[in-house]
């Protein structure tokens, strides 16, 4: 038999153990600035991570929401540190400091925002001396300093422009120039509805998405803003056999624009009205009277079943397509077990990109890669592993103390005027 005896510690003992307060302060410190290192290795991996697109593996339209998903951030500040990572790898100066524990992440975001080759330098003097408050204070400053040294208003008027033509491909090219305080219109409407970067060219890609998700707002606007020939639709044709199949048959086009693939002719098709015509030798002879499209009642069921994109990760809540999981040109019904919500991005991954959405019962679905990897819509979180930070700080020889990131200065006035003129000084020298 074995009997567990239960004494309670003197209370003398227990005061004993307590951490003093210096040395819990000393631990924090510390503690702090090998989180900043390690802040640092963690954002160079994933800066690798993205320029070699791992992320697109998974069928994310971003690094930034790859990040999201699989780590947990919030998407802001998952974007947010994709583009600290995608500057730090252009700031050997800032990266070094960082890395060795002497910056904090706070510190190296402001830096990002304004930092190049010409005052590098100057700016990690000033982030090693000034606290977090005061270098982003200064950054705000030498930013709007530098934007008002900008002129040639009148000029940039005159010079605007905008082209397009078609690609070989069929992708419609867009060229333009437009004057400064329109051109931050743009962008912040841009800005407004980007999520992240996606495809071969990650930034373009993701501003396109962002630029069409404008378009279809503005498309989106209420009838009372428009008079009747304003309103827009895309017109596709396609013949019947081209799209129940694999292959081009006969027509598949958009209507003066260029030819396109059967998939994508099935994808618009997906959430579409759809009239039939009868042709013979390429002239119509009839036209149908009904046409596929989704309900009004339907569609809101799939709205409040869905709310959003069902992609694992994606939080795309809006431009929203209604996908037929077995697509109604080879039999699937336009009913609520067959029709799942995606955005365009994975709409168009579904069908053009060799992914594959499955039903999986009780309204569930499953989405596969094109290698056959299930997408789990939460991730497994497991334990970290391998060394500690102590131990990795140890091993790269890195010497973090308590007064490793503390600012060198204590806190002192800084005079913003100065420092600003010093960095315009520079940047205007060295030629930036």
């Amino acid at each position: 038999m074995c009997s567990i005896v239960l004494v309670r510690e003197p209370a003398a003992d227990a005061e004993a153990r307590v951490q003093p307060l210096e040395d819990l302060e000393r631990e924090i410190c510390e503690l702090g600035a090998r989180i900043e290192a390690a802040t640092c290795t963690w954002l160079m991996l994933l800066a690798e991570f993205d320029e070699r697109e791992g992320w697109g593996v998974w069928g994310a339209r971003s690094c930034a929401q790859w990040l999201s998903w699989r780590c947990s951030l919030a998407p802001g500040a998952a974007r947010e540190r994709v583009r600290v990572a995608r500057r730090l790898k252009e700031l050997p100066l800032v990266r070094a400091a960082f890395g060795a524990g002497e910056l904090t992440y706070c510190k190296v975001r402001a830096i990002t925002r304004v930092a190049t080759a010409e005052i590098e330098e100057q700016l990690v003097e000033l982030a090693r001396h000034a606290t977090g408050a005061q270098l982003e204070k200064l950054v705000r400053g030498y930013s709007g300093a530098l934007a008002a040294t900008v002129g040639h208003a009148q000029r940039a008027h005159e010079r605007r422009y905008l082209r397009w033509s078609w690609d070989d491909d069929g992708s419609l090219l867009l060229q333009g120039r437009i004057p400064a305080e329109e051109g931050a219109l743009l962008i912040a409407a841009i800005e407004e509805v980007e999520t992240g970067e996606m495809g071969q060219d990650t930034v373009g890609a993701s501003r396109a998405d962002a630029l069409m998700s404008v378009v279809r707002s503005a498309q989106a606007a209420p009838d009372t803003e428009r008079t009747g020939g304003d309103r827009c639709e895309l017109v596709v044709h396609v013949d019947v056999e081209t799209l129940a199949g694999e292959q081009l048959h006969q027509r598949s086009e958009v209507q003066d624009g260029p030819s396109i693939s059967p998939e994508t002719a099935r994808r618009l098709g997906c959430d579409a009205a759809v009239v039939r015509i009868i042709e013979r030798d390429g002239r119509p002879l009839s036209v149908g009277r009904r046409r596929r499209t989704i309900p009004p009642a339907l569609r809101r069921a799939l709205r409040a079943r869905d709310d959003g994109c069902r992609f694992p990760g994606c939080t795309h809540r809006r431009f929203l397509h209604a996908h037929h999981v077995e697509h109604w040109a080879r039999g699937g019904p336009t009913a609520l077990d067959n029709l799942v919500q995606l955005c365009s991005y994975h709409h168009r991954l579904v069908h053009e990109g060799g992914f594959q959405v499955q039903p999986s019962g009780m309204n569930r679905v499953r989405f596969r890669r094109p290698d056959g990897h299930v997408i789990e819509q939460e991730p497994r979180c497991t334990g970290a592993t391998g060394p500690t930070l102590e131990q990795r700080h140890r091993r790269e020889g890195l010497h973090v103390d308590a007064d490793t990131v503390k600012p060198l200065s204590m806190g002192d006035s800084l005079d913003y005027g100065i420092a600003v003129e010093a960095l315009l000084a520079r940047h205007a020298t060295e030629g930036g």
